[in-house]
């Protein structure tokens, strides 16, 4: 597959590609990288047709197959069962399908009934199901959006082992480095700036340090002629004042110091992070914020609801961290908390709940990401709500458009912005890592690390737990 002078954009103001050339040899396995927003699943939209370019085209080898593992369930297909939601991914009704589920399920380590509703799984469940959907085509070329995404510990081992022995071409966009190093040969780069894709060989690390040794020799380049153009400089306006033949010297240095100025390379702008941040708790609580004293855990092999006693207790400065492998039931839990609706769980009456959703669902996708910020202040302020986006790299040309045309990553930087804007008094955070540029996950382990008021965390990335403070775990499966 190759991309030839490709170029497209969302209108007139929101171009991604211009004019862009890469190539994807037969059986390579190639992971796409970039800032959020700066259009990685428009190639992939791209690739498979759902979106045409503007400019240029797309080569494939003849009768090439593809297939994409997409980020998240749609909302369509949450009320389909196993079976109608496999049997969706075929332009053709595939008879007999049931024992091709029942392997595929095997190949991502699920094991379900083919009549149960995909809205009834959880987020982990979910994500090995769109995986299954994908590798159930058995494409030429297959793409995952994320696939590690609510991924546990277990999931990402089976998933890379299968990616390792995997014998067709493999694109994947993922923040995980380790995860892509094991496995990949190769980086396509989308310059979010340049909106030019540029072609490494290796995996990230490789990546980095050809990064970082070329940004230094262009450093370097520039600097060396910045002190010549100086002294140049210099000297010409010293022979202008001399007058005579002395000026027309003075103003052939000039025509030279223009040249050296044309020659000073544009130093990559590397990707911008997110500015360090707080999330203000709610002042005016004391005592007891959240109490849990019994909760309901699914065994993921019999799917059957088991009650369990707790003593939990979160008040100020309490941080717990929710553990227990995909299926247990912590989604749930964290749902029926913050719905209010838990029967062994009770929040102080008054405290605000911020809530981070891993399907970003308590945000309003019909709505701006301006609106979204300004409906989740006390006290509404334009110039506080611009300067919090800003920090989180929402910006004029982002913070007007509707939730639901931002990419997964931008929503996750709005919903990080709300919370701030909330200063919630109990934070419920559910895979916060989701869909976020690694770049940003130092800065946001460290500002719930500081977060003062009780907090309830899931997460399946061990390193960016271990940033932030711990008070308690409480392990469904134990």
């Amino acid at each position: 597959m190759r991309f030839e002078d490709v170029s497209f954009g969302y209108g007139h103001n929101h171009p991604i590609l211009d004019g862009v050339n890469f190539s994807v040899k037969r059986g390579s396995k190639v992971t796409v990288m970039g800032q959020n927003g700066a259009g990685k699943t428009t190639i992939f939209k791209l690739i498979t047709d759902a979106l045409k370019p503007e400019d240029g085209k797309i080569v494939f080898s003849p009768r090439t197959s593809i297939a994409l593992s997409h980020q998240v369930v749609r909302p369509e297909e949450r009320t389909m069962t196993v079976r109608d939601f496999f049997q969706s991914r075929f332009k053709e009704t595939v008879y007999d399908i049931d024992p091709k589920i029942d392997a595929i399920l095997d190949v991502v380590n699920l094991h379900a009934s083919h009549d149960k509703l995909v809205g009834a799984f959880s987020g982990g469940q979910q994500a090995r199901l769109l995986l299954a959907s994908a590798l159930i085509q058995d494409p030429d070329l297959l793409l995952l959006d994320e696939p590690t995404n609510n991924l546990d510990h277990a999931g990402i081992e089976h998933l890379t082992a299968f990616l390792k022995d995997y014998q067709k071409t493999c694109l994947v966009i993922s923040h995980d480095a380790e995860f892509l190093n094991s496995f990949t040969d190769g980086v396509l780069y989308l310059d979010v700036h340049t909106r030019q894709v540029e072609q490494y060989v290796g995996n990230y690390y490789d990546l980095l340090k050809e990064i970082t040794a070329r940004i230094e020799r262009e450093n370097r380049k520039n600097a060396q002629l910045a002190k010549k153009i100086q002294d140049n400089k210099d000297k010409a306006n010293f022979f202008a004042q001399k007058g005579g033949k002395m000026r027309l010297v003075a103003k052939k240095m000039r025509t030279e110091i223009e040249e050296m100025e044309e020659e000073k390379v544009d130093v990559r702008k590397e990707d911008k992070t997110i500015r360090p941040f707080t999330i203000p708790a709610q002042e005016d609580i004391i005592g007891e914020i959240l109490t849990i004293t019994s909760l309901s855990v699914m065994d993921p092999k019999k799917h059957v609801p088991k009650e369990k006693k707790a003593n939990i207790v979160l008040k100020r400065h309490s941080h717990l961290q929710l553990k227990g492998p995909n299926g247990i039931g912590k989604t749930t839990l964290l749902e029926s908390i913050a719905s209010g609706t838990a029967q062994g769980a009770a929040i102080q009456k008054g405290v605000k709940v911020g809530y981070y959703r891993q399907d970003f669902s308590t945000l309003d996708f019909d709505k701006t990401a301006r609106e979204e910020l300004l409906a989740a202040m006390e006290k509404p302020n334009e110039e506080q709500m611009r300067a919090t986006a800003a920090g989180f790299l929402i910006t004029a040309d982002t913070i007007n458009k509707k939730i639901g045309m931002l990419s997964e990553g931008q929503k996750g930087l709005v919903a990080f912005a709300k919370l701030v804007l909330l200063r919630p008094g109990l934070l419920i955070l559910d895979e916060p890592t989701n869909h976020i540029n690694f770049r940003h996950l130092p800065v946001i382990a460290k500002a719930l690390d500081q977060y003062e008021g009780a907090m309830v965390l899931v997460s399946h990335v061990p390193e960016f737990v271990q940033e932030v403070r711990i008070d308690e775990v409480l392990d469904l499966a134990k």
